[in-house]
Formats: structure tokens, sequence, C-alpha cells
């Protein structure tokens, strides 16, 4: 399972908001809920939290077996 418990972590870390996630990435509050939920996500969606925060995708996602 993926899970995006480091996405809040390296945001935290940056000082980014969930609000400027949307305002910058054009991510809805839907798609938030999701990744809160540990929900599948478009592989867009990663790239595009990837390049606002300015990170890899191990900053932000990790597999944990179920």
């Amino acid at each position: 399972m993926i899970v995006f418990d480091k996405l809040w972590e390296t945001m935290e870390k940056k000082g980014i908001s969930t609000y400027t996630l949307r305002e910058k990435c054009g991510i809805d509050s839907k798609t938030v809920r999701r990744l809160r939920a540990n929900d599948n996500i478009e592989t867009k969606t990663l790239n595009k939290l990837c390049s606002v925060l300015e990170c890899s995708l191990d900053d932000i996602a990790e597999y944990i077996e179920d």
C-alpha cells in the first residue's frame, strides 16, 4: 500500500499548506482528501507535488506492506 505520511512531513518542513498546494498546483480539495486517506492518486498529481515541493517521490510517498 502506498501511504503519503511523508508528504505532510515534507509540507510542514517547507512551510507549505494545503491551501498553497491548491493554489500553486491546481490540486482540488477532493484530491487533498484522497491524499489524506491514502487513496489512489494519478501520477500527474505526484509530479505536480514533487515540482511544487521541489522534492523527490521518496519525500512524499512510501510503500508499506499491508
